[in-house]
């Protein structure tokens, strides 16, 4: 079946993460619905669909009230698919190619002040003789002195962080390695944590950085629900609180002290330097807000 030879090809044969893998079989397959319900298509063959079955599928999503963001993600999925069919299956030309998606506006990062971040390190044991406890806190501020991303610090390996030269490298998308340097801090709670670390089972993998009590590498929810928790108990009232929050405000953060764009590119493994300047318009609101606050012609103006 073409559906399933194309959920084999992106889960084996291309980088793309398991996050990204499982979310376009879900567009897909919902895609696939859509077609046998609500159209009753006669058979399960994609090269019988057209352009205008496409149009109802989208227009059905924006009729549930998804977010553009949302539909253009699952256009992007199906577009995929249908390109996977024309390299690789002999369908001659790309309906998706017609296809026009929904104008989206990309909202500004959320983030959280350096006060509050230091707040919820300070609120956390990152020595104690708890192991769990130990380890949590220094999930927390891993990922934020490092920027690194929530499936980079999962699949961090114990070989690659060097305490010694305060550095450690990162798997991150599309098997691009890069390399991140980390404080004298961060280095004594790291040692603190491996020495913890070496009272646990035999069973644990000896080459995974970051496990559970029972030796076994970390899965998602339990990072998520780590951090969450974490800024949830020092009151940190902000709709998202998740791992990849702790990782705007690494950016934000740093562009704020005057690091340089282009270094920051590099610190977060991003592709491309427009991304990273998202990170710049946080910064300008808030030197926009500190100064509607400080400036006495800005108070007067506001009165």
């Amino acid at each position: 079946m073409l559906y399933n030879a194309f959920y084999d090809f992106i889960r084996c044969e291309t980088t793309r993460s398991a996050h990204t893998v499982l979310a376009y079989r879900r567009d897909i397959e919902q895609f696939r619905r859509f077609l046998t319900a609500e159209l009753c298509h006669p058979d399960d063959n994609p090269r019988n669909v057209s352009v205008a079955d496409m149009r109802l599928w989208v227009a059905s999503l924006s009729s549930q009230g998804m977010a553009s963001t949302t539909i253009v993600r699952k256009m992007s999925a199906l577009r995929s698919f249908y390109g996977y069919l024309v390299r690789h299956h002999g369908l001659m030309t790309n309906p998706t190619a017609r296809l026009v998606s929904p104008k989206t506006k990309r909202p500004l990062p959320a983030f959280i002040r350096p006060q509050e971040t230091e707040g919820v390190l300070r609120s956390m044991n990152a020595f104690s003789d708890d192991f769990t406890e130990a380890r949590d806190a220094l999930i927390i501020d891993m990922l934020y002195s490092t920027g690194m991303r929530e499936s980079e610090l999962i699949s961090l390996k114990n070989s690659a962080v060097d305490t010694r030269k305060g550095e450690l490298k990162v798997l991150g998308k599309r098997n691009k390695e890069r390399i991140i340097p980390f404080g004298r801090e961060l280095s004594e709670m790291i040692s603190h944590y491996r020495t913890l670390r070496e009272k646990l089972p035999d069973g644990a993998d000896a080459d995974v950085f970051f496990v559970r009590p029972d030796g076994k590498p970390l899965y998602r929810q339990l990072v998520y629900r780590v951090v969450h928790e974490a800024l949830t108990d020092y009151g940190v009232r902000t709709a998202k609180r998740s791992p990849h929050m702790l990782r705007h405000s690494f950016a934000t953060d740093m562009l704020n002290g005057g690091a340089d764009l282009n270094a920051v590119q590099k610190l977060l493994g991003h592709a491309s330097l427009e991304t990273t300047q998202r990170y710049t318009h946080l910064s300008y609101r808030e030197l926009q807000q500190n100064y509607k606050l400080a400036h006495p012609r800005a108070q007067k103006k506001e009165d």
